[in-house]
């Protein structure tokens, strides 16, 4: 075992001096040793019942035969970050994070490792690193949030930033604002809807890298405890085994976790993670692939903020399993990939049924035939962009509209809390890109003010940033190249008109070639806006989102 290394002959003596240390025993180390590495804290709701779920899978490690170590990691609210400079940290982190697992697995010789995140950038760092070093891994998430409920009606995160939109344009008064503040997030738990951290969630249980279980379970329900149990138990089975994260993660199972997110309508921001994590895998997988499972899958859920349902619904309706046997239905899943329940997916999903079909449309009768996300591209964005089709009002899956461009998000917020923004425009803000941002921080703000102003459904906001989960309507980013590597979303003017033709994956910039060409002639780089920091040497390293926003 690795752990051999830190336990085993004379040599290691010191070593073991520091284990009993902490209180561990000789008959500890003759064990395999497993991190349980967890991001529990006291800033972020997702995290705030991670100690419980970390004592949980400690304690189903014990029980199988293995000793357990707590390690930690960071991990950075997305809400509370949302709209100032701490978002510029969250996509950053996630690099951070995946090199941090690395250093201290590897440092310490654990045999495996049980990852206890939940938020949005914590789920896919932990992956990236669990694939990148191939060690035995299993998921146990946190589990989302119950609905909170406002106006008689279920709610999450994202009727709150649509509320202050409301606000802004004197739809609702300041009591109905605080109404909103207090009830719409009721406790621990990722947000509610199908945003980016519940995505993941989700998707680590259709790549087979997490129990069943792990992406709907609420997280204040008792058996996400017992998930917690069962991935201490999984984990000493992978390890006697041998079964490591890339048995696992491969390009099979990245294209079954394909399927479910285009089944399930996920988050934008899935399309940036999966890229990073089949990069650390070394699969290819480009963003022609995500429109080629797009064009064969049939978008069956409709999770806030698409729609009416949320996380505790996908859970009672059967969950990713009632998903996944709604897709096998029509053959879409590669039923014979290896799971970390040392068994199959169609082994996994054996039984499963779908027991609410208002939640989980019927395959036969979905709410679109194809995917819940499109890659669009053309002359304002070449290397492609990305929007959440299933999100989209009718209405505007095709659009033609105005320029209205800003260098930043807080010069587009302030224009749209102006007053600024009327129908038929298409706003665009960039500079928010990888390098740019930089980090790429979500549109959220922008995107849920025009919502709770009632524009969603007649202007579209395009950038080279990226949305969260929560975003709705015509959103359309991270687009490739950004502004800050030269892209054309730099050469836009105010007033240009855009095209958005989403069924036909395609985005324009309705400028001539030669006009562009001397626009680029006289095109200024901007300085950068962070020249301290962590955040620079990230500036420098981080590549394109539709690389997705890798270092190299």
């Amino acid at each position: 075992m690795r752990s051999d290394n830190v336990t085993k002959g004379a040599e290691r003596a010191p070593n073991r001096s520091l284990f009993y240390a902490l209180g561990y025993t000789p008959e500890d180390l003759e064990k395999p040793l497993i991190a349980v590495v967890s991001a529990h804290s006291d800033i972020v709701p997702g995290h705030m019942n991670l100690d419980k779920l970390t004592a949980a899978v400690k304690s189903g490690i014990e029980a199988a035969g293995g000793t357990p170590f707590m390690v930690p990691a960071i991990g950075v609210c997305d809400g509370i970050a949302m709209g100032h400079v701490g978002m510029k940290y969250s996509l950053a982190s996630r690099e951070l994070i995946c090199d941090s697992v690395e250093t201290m697995f590897l440092a310490h010789q654990f045999d495996g490792m049980v990852l206890v995140p939940n938020c949005d950038k914590i789920v896919p760092g932990m992956v990236m690193a669990a694939v990148r070093m191939n060690v035995p891994a299993v998921v146990c998430s946190g589990g989302p949030m119950l609905a909170g409920t406002y106006d008689g009606q279920e709610v999450s995160l994202s009727k709150m930033f649509e509320a202050v939109g409301s606000y802004k344009a004197g739809l609702i008064d300041e009591e109905k604002l605080e109404e909103c503040t207090q009830n719409c997030c009721p406790g621990c738990g990722s947000c509610s809807g199908m945003y980016t951290a519940n995505s993941m969630n989700c998707l680590c249980e259709a790549i087979g890298i997490g129990l069943p279980g792990n992406g709907t379970i609420p997280a204040v329900y008792s058996k996400r405890l017992q998930l917690g149990r069962q991935a201490g138990a999984a984990i000493m089975e992978m390890v006697r085994r041998n079964i490591c994260a890339r048995d696992i993660i491969n390009e099979r199972s990245i294209r079954n976790a394909l399927t479910c997110d285009m089944a399930l309508g996920c988050s934008t921001n899935t399309v940036l993670h999966l890229l990073a994590i089949a990069h650390e895998a070394g699969v290819p997988v480009d963003l022609a692939l995500f429109n080629e499972i797009s064009a064969k899958t049939p978008n069956l859920c409709h999770l806030a903020p698409a729609g009416p349902t949320h996380m505790p619904d996908l859970y009672a309706a059967g969950g990713i399993p009632a998903v996944q046997a709604e897709l096998a239905k029509q053959g879409l899943l590669d039923l014979d990939c290896m799971t970390v329940t040392g068994k199959t997916v169609g082994e996994n999903i054996q039984g499963a049924k779908n027991l609410n079909p208002k939640a989980i449309r019927p395959i036969e009768d979905p709410y679109t035939p194809t995917g819940g996300l499109q890659i669009l591209w053309g002359n304002l964005a070449p290397n492609g962009c990305v929007v959440k089709r299933s999100a989209v009002a009718p209405e505007m899956l095709c659009h033609t509209g105005p320029a209205r461009v800003y260098n930043s998000e807080d010069d587009a917020i302030a224009a749209i809390y102006a007053g600024d923004i009327h129908p038929g425009d298409v706003v665009v803000i960039r500079y928010e890109g990888p390098k740019g941002g930089p980090g790429m921080r979500e549109m959220l703000n922008p995107t849920s003010a025009l919502a709770g102003m009632g524009l969603d459904k007649t202007v579209a906001l395009i950038t080279d940033g990226r949305f969260s989960g929560a975003s709705r309507s015509a959103s359309i980013g991270p687009v490739s190249p950004e502004a800050a590597s030269g892209g054309p979303i730099g050469l836009v003017q105010e007033g240009d008109s855009i095209a958005i033709d989403i069924p036909n994956a395609s985005i324009s910039l309705l400028v001539s070639d030669e006009e562009l060409a001397e626009r680029r002639a006289a095109y200024v780089q901007p300085a950068p806006n962070i020249t301290t920091g962590w955040l620079s040497r990230y500036a420098r390293m981080v590549t394109s989102a539709d690389e997705g926003a890798v270092l190299r």
